[in-house]
């Protein structure tokens, strides 16, 4: 009898029980099957049926007229990344109920997509937790024809690693994550992830609570791709994040802002937008790219299985890929835009990276098998 491969392996621990469907699809991305594979096993194993209600299918159409939309749409995105007008000025045009509820890390994001129970129409992951999303069928394929303004975004932002032809993702914003800090608060600008070893500013700096970020941070320090998975690597990011953790006032993402601006924080691990907002109400408050490099990442809007509103989802992305929303969305966040048409209405051009920083900014990639051991990792480094 010739031996098992190990992905037939895991496929029968699937079909079993002895395997939940995150833990397969981590291990078999970790073997290097391909998301086309893994979907269709994941599909075989369910009998052929797609999880969650997906209600019936749309039917094609461009700006619907109010009363053919659900009266209610739940959003799930990160905090602070709309205008303060984006969701009343919908709401008045198409007569429909949103209500925004808002996360700090993809990994929250992608907890409560698996309990079931979620009830959100679109949802706001980047990259690396779209491809997860996506292999694990929490997310489904959008009706390019109620999104007629999918035609705005810039051909830099379509055919992604993680969204290849074009059907799950809408794309949102994109940005970089380095150093915000005090220039009025610190005898001269950081250059290096090092700031936070310096005892100097002990009390007074925060990283961010976010796992691929912080780790990945102290991977680059020493050299290393933000997405390793080699443990003596790993392991000495964790020594460093240890070292950095005992001068950290906190683990704290985008609610750090109101610190940077009173001056309780002076140094802090954030995303270039975060700071921009920050900036707007304190200008000794700048942002800076590490030499030792960070994170690009790209966030797009992809709507759940289970998505009790569908229609009303459409109408929203559609609305939010015109060039003057689009515009004011990038202008609040101050993150950069995908939509090419929005780009001349921006208040604060955000531009592309250069080729030299580029140089020194990796995309954050999903894990696969080894998210288990970054996950201990992390809750070693937030108990050390």
């Amino acid at each position: 009898m010739s031996k098992k491969t190990p992905v037939q392996t895991l496929t029968d621990d699937l079909q079993s029980g002895r395997l939940s469907r995150r833990n397969f699809v981590l291990q078999a991305l970790g073997l290097g099957v391909s998301l086309s594979v893994v979907g269709s096993v994941l599909t075989a194993c369910s009998g052929g049926e797609e999880e969650g209600g997906g209600g019936p299918a749309p039917t094609p159409g461009a700006d619907p007229a109010a009363d053919t939309l659900e009266k209610e749409l739940r959003i799930y995105i990160w905090s602070d990344y709309l205008a303060e007008d984006t969701v009343p000025n919908f709401e008045k045009e198409f007569g429909v109920k949103a209500t925004v509820d808002t996360y700090e890390s993809n990994e929250e994001l992608i907890a409560k997509l698996q309990s079931g129970v979620s009830g959100y129409d679109l949802v706001c992951p980047s990259g690396y937790a779209i491809t997860v999303l996506s292999a694990l069928g929490l997310i489904e394929k959008l009706d390019a024809s109620r999104i007629p303004n999918l035609g705005n975004i810039a051909a830099t932002f379509r055919k992604t690693s993680f969204d290849p032809n074009d059907e799950l993702t809408v794309p949102w914003q994109w940005g970089t994550t380095g150093v915000a800090y005090r220039k009025d608060l610190l005898p001269a600008p950081p250059d290096s992830w090092a700031i936070f070893h310096d005892k100097a500013h002990a009390g007074k700096m925060t990283m961010m609570d976010d796992m691929r970020d912080v780790v990945g941070a102290w991977l680059r320090f020493r050299g290393h791709s933000l997405n390793s998975k080699d443990p003596a690597q790993l392991a000495q990011a964790k020594a460093d994040a240890v070292l950095a953790k005992a001068n950290l006032q906190s683990f704290l993402s985008a609610p750090v802002k109101a610190q940077l601006i009173s001056g309780d924080v002076r140094v802090a691990q954030l995303w270039n937008g975060d700071t921009a907002q920050a900036a707007a109400e304190n200008d000794q408050i700048a942002f800076v790219l590490p030499k030792e490099g960070g994170s690009i990442w790209l966030d797009a809007m992809v709507m759940p299985k289970t998505a009790p509103n569908k229609k009303a989802a459409h109408a929203f992305l559609n609305y939010v890929l015109r060039p003057e929303v689009g515009a004011a969305i990038s202008n609040a966040t101050g993150y950069g835009t995908p939509n090419e048409k929005a780009a001349p209405l921006l208040a604060r051009p955000v531009p592309f990276p250069t080729p030299e920083e580029m140089a020194k900014l990796e995309y954050i990639q999903d894990l696969g098998a080894d998210a288990q051991a970054w996950d201990q990792l992390w809750t070693e480094i937030k108990a050390g």
